[in-house]
């Protein structure tokens, strides 16, 4: 989902030269640039692979089950993927950059700052085009009988108010990720350098994240949907805390900074928060929790925690495939933001021009790489380096330093938190 958090600038604190104020002097060269890939950019492509296997499932997820189970009238496709897998995955993934990100980016005096800054300037403008135009598709091109948004459910959505108030329907349903990441990152800034942000507070922190919620799950699940408590508790993300938890995790033992009895204990904790999370209590059918879907995320923790502990993956794919690769990675938060609502109308326009379900989901996923590009070359990326250069001239005026003229000593093991 973004961040999803952006490979690039894992890197991209440590390693890009910092302008002093007066920008008088010539900062000396920094720290050596990891091996580039084929794609041109330094970092692993570990974590691109995982980045367009998780936002690939996300979409055949929506095209082959969610589609036709939300608009009738579209045909049921003739291969289903109904397990709800990529946007939590994608949540994880986010998580771990959060973590390795944030203390990279507050490193420096007013780091942290300038941090939070650019993954709102990479998050909310790509949001905020793509939420009106999910709204024009729906409003203009959709067929007759479905869902048709008014101007003010247009500002609802640009407010994201749909987990605070039921009345709200979503332009786009794989929006509901986007304020889960905003509260991240705004946690991540405020506790990265306190006792919560390291040490035995950031455990305590990650395990009640963990058990408050499996505890008021019950509580939760009686719940009428539009009650005030479920309201507050869909608001505030508890339903998918374990997840952050789970990605924080997969980074601290990659760093030293957990062991691995107690990483391994954690997730599994995380994976049983994620069964109880996911299950659904009915009056009458009882307790059903689709197990598949609590096995892949299960997978997809592991092969995170692959890339993060173990060699890079490029060995194991060709030049070719590595640029491809990295390619869908650094247009996946745009392919996310726009296939699901775009990609239901093509595949209902396609439909009465005679077009097949199998070709219907080929021509979604396609159409999502398209207008995921268009979004990230001519609205994420442009604007990210816009609203960057402002807060550069602005707010991030004073007080930076000259980051390559300091040696900072690498923290010991002891005092790793």
């Amino acid at each position: 989902m973004t961040d999803f958090a952006r490979p690039a600038e894992a890197t991209e604190a440590a390693v890009a030269p910092v302008l002093l104020p007066d920008r008088a002097a010539t900062a000396p060269a920094g720290p050596a640039r990891p091996e580039r890939t084929a794609g041109g950019s330094g970092r692993r492509l570990s974590w691109d692979v995982l980045r367009v296997v998780f936002v690939l499932l996300v979409i055949l997820y929506h095209s082959t089950f969610i589609g036709p189970l939300v608009y009738h009238d579209i045909i049921p496709k003739n291969l289903a993927f109904p397990h709800q897998v990529g946007a939590s995955l994608l949540l994880v993934l986010s998580a771990y950059f959060v973590a390795a990100t944030v203390r990279r980016g507050g490193a420096r005096h007013g780091g942290t700052a300038r941090w939070w800054w650019g993954k709102i300037a990479r998050l909310m403008p790509a949001f905020f085009v793509a939420t009106i135009n999910a709204w024009i598709f729906l409003r203009y091109l959709a067929p007759g009988g479905w869902y048709l948004p008014g101007k003010r459910d247009l500002v609802a959505n640009l407010l994201m108010l749909w987990h605070w108030d039921g009345r709200w329907g979503y332009v786009d349903g794989s929006y509901w990720t986007i304020p889960l990441q905003l509260m991240a990152f705004c946690l991540a800034a405020v506790i990265w350098r306190g006792p919560l942000g390291r040490g035995v507070g950031l455990r305590v922190l990650m395990w009640s994240a963990l058990i408050v919620p499996a505890l008021q799950w019950h509580h939760l699940a009686t719940r009428a949907a539009g009650s005030s408590y479920a309201m507050l508790a869909d608001g505030v993300g508890i339903f998918r805390w374990h997840l952050f938890v789970a990605g924080v995790a997969v980074w601290m033992v990659s760093t030293g900074r957990l062991g691995r009895a107690h990483f391994v204990a954690i997730e599994i904790v995380a994976i049983a928060e994620h069964a109880l999370q996911t299950s659904v209590l009915d009056p009458t059918a009882g307790w059903s929790t689709d197990w598949i879907a609590v096995a892949l995320v299960s997978l997809g923790v592991v092969a995170m925690t692959a890339a993060a502990l173990g060699p890079d993956w490029d060995r194991c794919i060709p030049p070719l495939g590595r640029r491809v690769i990295t390619w869908l990675a650094g247009i996946s938060y745009g392919v996310f933001l726009t296939h699901q609502t775009v990609g239901y109308v093509v595949m209902r326009r396609l439909q009465q021009l005679g077009v097949g379900p199998t070709l219907q989901t080929g021509f979604m996923i396609l159409t999502g790489v398209l207008a995921g590009w268009l979004l990230t070359r001519f609205v994420e990326r442009p604007l990210h380096r816009r609203l960057m250069r402002a807060w550069d001239r602005g707010p991030g005026r004073y007080g930076r330093v000259d980051l390559a003229a300091v040696e900072l000593p690498a923290p010991s093991r002891a005092t790793r938190s």
